[in-house]
């Protein structure tokens, strides 16, 4: 498997991948932090298509095949196993190709055919649950993964909606969804993102992106799954909501002393 109980899974990675030298340039971080760090288990994530944009004028990525070739790089010189989201049925086999995990967005978490579709790979299968849904509810998607015989299932909660433009986190998620038998991870990024109110982009609240993190582990959250960006303000998406870069050396530690605690 690749989840291991006794160490801090970190999805971390720029929102969208961008360009090959942004994501060495995260990747260099993230490979002196497993160095220094050996109880952290790190994933590379990063997106080759965000195909949920508020705007139709929005930049969606460098596109499957240009993304596709940076994963094969970052995990040929960084080892790291790497994780995207996919939107179509047809992208899973391809993806699973290259990518270790197989994203399923929000929004699509309840989209049988691409539930089945990354369940038939060899890739673990990662699901966010969608910010309109109870953490009862991702019952029925463990379901149809188990039913589907999927290599390894993890469950993402990003936040629930609340009101218009505000997504808040219900920490009692974290011990209703470990019920079923799965990891369970905090998206502390996309968690603090105020949809739609950034006047045709999502809006969000960093500053609040370790408070989360930390509150999630503390209520029994088995991973973190975080955005960064060495300059987020000039990230093509999720601007307002990755993680600066030079934070994470700051902010691991917390992170893994949280983790160690809940395991002594």
């Amino acid at each position: 498997m690749l989840y291991q109980s006794d160490k801090l899974l970190l999805i971390a990675g720029p929102c969208s991948l961008e360009n090959m030298d942004l994501c060495r340039e995260v990747a260099d971080t993230l490979a002196k932090l497993e160095q220094e760090y050996p109880a952290l288990n790190i994933v590379f994530k990063g997106s080759f298509d965000k195909a949920n944009r508020t705007s139709i004028k929005s930049n969606r990525g460098t596109g499957i095949d240009e993304g596709l070739k940076i994963f094969q790089s970052i995990k040929e010189e960084y080892g790291f196993p790497t994780l995207t989201d996919i939107h179509l049925p047809e992208q899973a086999d391809t993806v699973s190709k290259v990518v270790d995990v197989l994203q399923i967005p929000a929004f699509l978490c309840r989209q049988t055919d691409l539930l089945a579709a990354a369940a038939e790979t060899d890739s673990v299968v990662n699901v966010k649950k969608g910010q309109f849904l109870s953490p009862q509810e991702m019952s029925h998607v463990v379901q149809k993964l188990e039913s589907l015989e999927a290599k390894e299932i993890w469950q993402t909660e990003r936040g629930s909606s609340f009101g218009y433009q505000n997504l808040v986190v219900d920490m009692r998620s974290f011990g209703i969804m470990n019920e079923y038998g799965h990891p369970t991870i905090i998206d502390a990024t996309h968690s603090v993102q105020l949809p739609g109110a950034g006047n045709g982009t999502s809006s969000g609240q960093r500053e609040f992106v370790p408070l989360l993190a930390r509150a999630a582990l503390a209520a029994g959250a088995n991973g973190v799954f975080l955005e960064t960006h060495p300059d987020p303000e000039k990230a093509i998406s999720d601007a307002a909501t990755q993680l600066p870069l030079n934070e994470l050396s700051q902010l691991i530690p917390q992170l893994l002393a949280i983790k160690m605690a809940s395991l002594s």
